[in-house]
């Protein structure tokens, strides 16, 4: 079997197709990527059990076979080669031989036999969203997944789909993240995507990408289908929470900030705070200005912000970390701040409308 590649555009190929090979399986053919070719075509899969990755680039070849290639040999080989085009050969032992310009090479593949097939999603439905779009949602709630496997259900994020409304929802018991869009959609249905999973599609989408991701999802499991990728996860099981019952309907205190500002101040109380020293930032909102202040072993920092503030003025306490994630992950110049007394959950929002919300559960302030 003969066919011949760009080397650029196989490289791509093996570098993107290669998140999804496990380090170790109990199914050694796992380990490898497995290849397939057929008339003008080159197809490439990689697959964990829980999450698979496929791609298909154009190949000149009129022959047809498949075998399961050493990702790291795969990958090294062909970026090293000579020349803009690699000639492989595969012979009857599954040998392979790479020949470009003056340069040649052999290394060994495996069959194909044992490598399993991707699930096939049979009954599904299916959804368009702009991939820049969604590497917003995706960025923008990544960083209030749960690191911890205590609630499963955590490691992943809430898709919830209701007619127009596209959200996504992220939880790790102290923040929530919430982002919204508008979709062509008219059913109802939510799933919950493992966050690995997440970080591949986000990774796939080019920036300066205007074409749409189609999402198709069953109860099982979900294909993202990205510039000629195909990522297919399996969802996560369990209950996820309620999330519309955490977003308050009311507040007593609103403030509008600049998001560098206030995100520059929590960097340098951050400075003396770590595993052994640790102390909630202490903010006095009123009067125009956010008085900040922390003060552990390592030293102490008073800090002071301008903002616009109306409400009832309020000291609230809160975890540095989980404040300035959701600033970093805020779009926007500004971000407004709503809150309903010193103990109860901060909201961040922009500052007009409800694209995102995130939420940081307050820390009870010492006299």
């Amino acid at each position: 079997m003969k066919f011949i590649c760009k080397k650029t555009e196989l490289s791509e190929a093996i570098t993107n197709v290669s998140r999804a090979v496990p380090q170790k399986s109990t199914i050694p053919a796992l380990e490898g990527i497995k290849v397939k070719v057929t008339p003008g075509n080159l197809e490439l899969t990689a697959y964990n059990l829980e999450m698979g990755i496929r791609t298909t680039i154009n190949a000149d070849t009129s022959e047809s076979g498949e075998f399961v290639v050493n990702t790291r040999l795969f990958s090294e080989f062909t970026k090293k080669m000579t020349g803009d085009e690699i000639t492989f050969t595969v012979d009857e032992t599954n040998v392979i031989h790479l020949s470009s310009e003056a340069t040649e090479c052999d290394f060994s593949a495996m069959s194909a036999d044992e490598y399993p097939d991707l699930p096939v999603l049979d009954s599904k439905r299916s959804f368009s969203v702009p991939q820049n779009v969604l590497r917003s949602m995706i960025n923008m709630t990544g960083y209030a997944v749960a690191q911890n496997e205590n609630k499963p259900i955590f490691t992943g994020e809430l898709f919830d789909i209701e007619g127009e409304s596209f959200t996504m929802v992220a939880i790790d018991g102290f923040r929530l993240a919430i982002r919204n869009e508008s979709i062509n959609n008219s059913e109802k249905f939510n799933f919950v995507v493992p966050k690995k999973a997440l970080q591949e599609v986000s990774t796939l989408i080019r920036d300066d990408s205007t074409e749409n991701c189609l999402i198709s999802v069953n109860d099982r499991h979900i294909i993202f289908e990205i510039n000629n990728f195909f990522i297919i996860s399996r969802l996560l099981e369990g209950a996820f929470h309620n999330y519309k019952m955490s977003i308050p309907t009311s507040h007593k205190t609103e403030v509008f900030v600049n998001k560098k500002d206030f995100a520059a101040c929590l960097e340098r109380c951050s400075l003396i705070i770590d595993e052994k020293n640790k102390c909630p930032i202490r903010c006095e909102i009123g009067g125009g200005v956010m008085k900040i202040n922390c003060k552990t072993t390592i030293g102490k920092v008073n800090d002071a912000i301008s903002a616009d503030i109306s409400g009832e003025t309020v000291t609230i306490g809160f975890n540095n970390r989980l404040m300035l994630e959701a600033l970093k992950a805020a779009e926007g110049d500004k971000v407004r701040i709503r809150l309903n007394g010193a103990m109860k959950v901060i909201e961040l929002l922009p500052p007009m409308g409800e694209s995102y919300i995130f939420l940081v559960m307050p820390i009870q302030l010492k006299n």
